[in-house]
This record gives C-alpha cells, sequence and structure tokens, in this order.
C-alpha cells in the first residue's frame, strides 16, 4: 500500500457532505485498507463561507472558488440541483478527475453528456448514491444484474412520500399533517411539492430504467401522478380489502420492444414484500428471467446511508487511480415507450351517488361502454338520500376509464367522482 494520501475535493458540504465526513473520521482505518491509500479530503467548494456548520467540516478547508477542486485527485459532488453542479461536474471529468456524484438531477437529465465527458476525459463517473440513497442498486444493475434481461421495476423510491403514507395508513393523519410532521422530522423539504408530486420518484426511475433496459429514458418519459389527490377515507377502504397504499414508480417491459414508465399511487396487496416498506424506507422490487423476484431494501435518503453509497464510490475510485477508465456505458438510443393510454391497471373507483333504484345500474352501464369489466362493487349508504360505492374493476386500460369515469361525472345521479387509484399490477 502506497502512502502518498489521494486528495479528494468535495463540492458542496450539505447533509450528505457531513455524512461523508463523519464516515471518514470514524472509519479512516477501514476505508484506507479497502481504497489502498489514505483519504484526505480537501477543498471543499461550498456557496456560503458564513454558514453554519457542525464541528466535523474543517473551516479552513473551504473555498468559493471551483478552480481549486482541481488540483485535487477525485471530484466528489453532493450539492444537488443541476446548476452549478451539471457544469461543474463536466469541468471535472473534462480535466481529466474522476466524479463521484450523489446527483440525480443531472444524472437523470444529462447522463448521456456526462457519460460523453467521462469518455472523453479517460476517466469513470460514479453515481450510487444518486438513487436509493444507501441501497447498492446501480451496481448491482450494471453488475451483478448484466447477465439478466429485466422485465419489470417496481419500486418506492422516494422516503418522503413513503412516510406521509404510512403516518396517513397507520394514524389515519389527513395529508397536510403528514407532510408537516414529515418536514419536522427532517425528511421533507421546506417545499415538498417534488416529492408529493412525484417528480423526484420519476427521475430515479428514469436512472434505473436507462440501465435496465440500456436505453436513454428521460424523467419527461415518465407519466407521473402525485399523491395530493389521497385521503385517509380512501386508504381505510384500502385496508379493509387488506392493501397498504403506496407511491409506486414501474418500469416494465410491455411487449413489442416498448417499455411502459409510471409513477402513482397503488394499492398493494398487504402480503407482499413491498407493503412492509414503512416510513422514510425505499425498496427497489425487481423480476427478471434469470433471478425471478428480487427486492433489494434500505433507508433510501439521510446523511449517513447517501453517504454510504458515495463512500463505496470513492473507494472504488480511488484504487482504480492511474489505471484505463472503464467508461459509462450510457445508452444513447431513445426506448419505444407505450404510450400512457394503453396501459393496463385494475382499479378502485370511490363515486357519490343517489341512493335510489336503477343509480347501479346507470353506472355499470357507463363503465360497460368503456369496456371496464367490474369486478365487485360495495355500496355504502351515507344518510338517507346518498351512497357511496366503491367499484373495484378487472384490468382495463387507462385511456378507457379515464373515458367512463368522464362520463360518470356527468351523469346526474352521480354527485362526483371521489377517488380512482390502481391497484398492484398483475405478476407483480
Amino acid at each position: 500500500m502506497t502512502s502518498a494520501p489521494v486528495r479528494v475535493a468535495m463540492l458542496g458540504c450539505g447533509t450528505v457532505g457531513t455524512g461523508v465526513l463523519a464516515l471518514l473520521a470514524d472509519n479512516r482505518e477501514a476505508i484506507t485498507a479497502k481504497a489502498g491509500r489514505p483519504i484526505a479530503v480537501g477543498p471543499i467548494v461550498v456557496r456560503d463561507l458564513e454558514k453554519e456548520r457542525q464541528a466535523i467540516v474543517p473551516r479552513a478547508l473551504l473555498t468559493r472558488r471551483f478552480e481549486d477542486a482541481l488540483e485535487a485527485d477525485v471530484v466528489v459532488e453532493v450539492m444537488g440541483g443541476t446548476t452549478p453542479a451539471r457544469g461543474w461536474i463536466l469541468q471535472a471529468l473534462a480535466a481529466g478527475r474522476p466524479v463521484v456524484t450523489a446527483n440525480k438531477d443531472v444524472m437523470a437529465d444529462h447522463g448521456v453528456e456526462v457519460a460523453a465527458a467521462a469518455r472523453a476525459g479517460g476517466v469513470d463517473v460514479f453515481f450510487e448514491a444518486a438513487v436509493g440513497g444507501g441501497i447498492p442498486i446501480i451496481r448491482s444493475l450494471k453488475e451483478s444484474l448484466a447477465g439478466t434481461r429485466v422485465r419489470r421495476i417496481a419500486g418506492i423510491l422516494n422516503g418522503t412520500t413513503n412516510y406521509i403514507l404510512t403516518r396517513m395508513s397507520e394514524a389515519g393523519t389527513e395529508l397536510r399533517q403528514a407532510v408537516a410532521e414529515a418536514q419536522a422530522a427532517g425528511f421533507a423539504e421546506a417545499d415538498p411539492r417534488a416529492d408529493l408530486d412525484g417528480l423526484d420518484a420519476a427521475r430515479k426511475l428514469a436512472i434505473l430504467s436507462s440501465i435496465a433496459f440500456s436505453a436513454r429514458v428521460l424523467p419527461s418519459d415518465v407519466a407521473v401522478e402525485g399523491i395530493g389527490g389521497l385521503s385517509p377515507h380512501d386508504i381505510r377502504n384500502g385496508q379493509r380489502f387488506g392493501w397498504v397504499c403506496k407511491l409506486l414508480a414501474i418500469a416494465e417491459q410491455a411487449g413489442g420492444g416498448r417499455i411502459s414508465l409510471r409513477v402513482h399511487p397503488a394499492f398493494v396487496e398487504g402480503s407482499h414484500p413491498l407493503a412492509a416498506v414503512r416510513d422514510s424506507y425505499n425498496a427497489i422490487y425487481l423480476q427478471g428471467d434469470a433471478i425471478g423476484d428480487a427486492m433489494f431494501y434500505g433507508r433510501g435518503a439521510g446523511s449517513l446511508p447517501t453517504a454510504s453509497a458515495v463512500m463505496g464510490d470513492l473507494i472504488e475510485a480511488v484504487r482504480f487511480l492511474g489505471q484505463p477508465a472503464r467508461g459509462l456505458q450510457a445508452a444513447e438510443g431513445r426506448p419505444a415507450l407505450l404510450p400512457p393510454g394503453e396501459s393496463v391497471s385494475r382499479f378502485y373507483l370511490r363515486l357519490q351517488a343517489l341512493d335510489r333504484p336503477g343509480v347501479l345500474a346507470q353506472v355499470a352501464a357507463v363503465l360497460g361502454r368503456y369496456d371496464v369489466n367490474i369486478h365487485s362493487v360495495l355500496q355504502t349508504p351515507e344518510g338517507e338520500r346518498s351512497a357511496e360505492l366503491i367499484v373495484r374493476t378487472h384490468p382495463v386500460r387507462e385511456s378507457s376509464i379515464t373515458n367512463a369515469l368522464t362520463e360518470l361525472g356527468r351523469l346526474e345521479a352521480v354527485a362526483g367522482v371521489r377517488a380512482c387509484i390502481r391497484l398492484q399490477p398483475d405478476g407483480l
């Protein structure tokens, strides 16, 4: 083992960056043994030199000058966002510096550009921490499962929404209150819209799908529905049937060489492993021709779990310093996508209707006109003249259910369509 330390520049030093410093301090001997050389962090490029930071952050190493980072051997980017992170990553790669990044935004939207810059610079880029925090899913897909044809990915990829849905399911908490609790616990940002609207999960799904299906998948390819329309009432109704509500990110082979990409709430059977994923934990459920079913589970966010993934990549980057780059094999071909309207699901529908003879027949007639096959109907009286109808469907196209619900909303006997939630995909 050479005694010369490897200089590692860090871009950003927030939650994840502080976790990297903590891991290095606590596990220095083990990390040095695995990397083959000591690791010395510095400089640390930050936007605000005066910001209050934890004592573990050496203030003497802080700088606002990105150019200082190019004097290091390896660059670690943990600042998040696209600007200035994307430009700095590209500059580091062009300067021949291997890059370790936890940036899902850059890798989802600009992964091909980053891969091209790495090849041109003759270095590697590592991004395990961009998806799933401490869950080793990127390397598993790229290496351990490289010989498997992945048929489906179904994941809980956002710890914030999973925490919120856990509170709504187990405590009956309203959405707004559950969001406030997630913020107080440090799981949700002050502006949680990217989480609640499913956009964060869509970015992560795009990264996973690009690797699994060897195609350039963009976040805009993913049909997205967030959790903003969910209510504890529907979650309780689902529990009556043995279901648990989750925000699922799904990518699957859809036949004809096409893939289906979507993020949406779904009721999952209580016996399925994904149903047991609680609080801020994440899980990625894979189905493939060689492995059958496999699930990766763990903390999907937070300082130390994400820092663990960063550190694993950093150790690998250090071990291969000075050797020919292996190259990030980013597929540039675009996938053939299944249009969202052709996706097939089973559905839970909740309607508010007048409680009088013939109403159920009207509802069934509308559904039938759009080839929506009814699995079961549960009618619960509400007062003297109103009733709640819960309809479970057999598999049906998204376009058909959308058109049927539009017509149902026009019926005089139907006060409103209160909920439309997909059920666990068949075969999952």
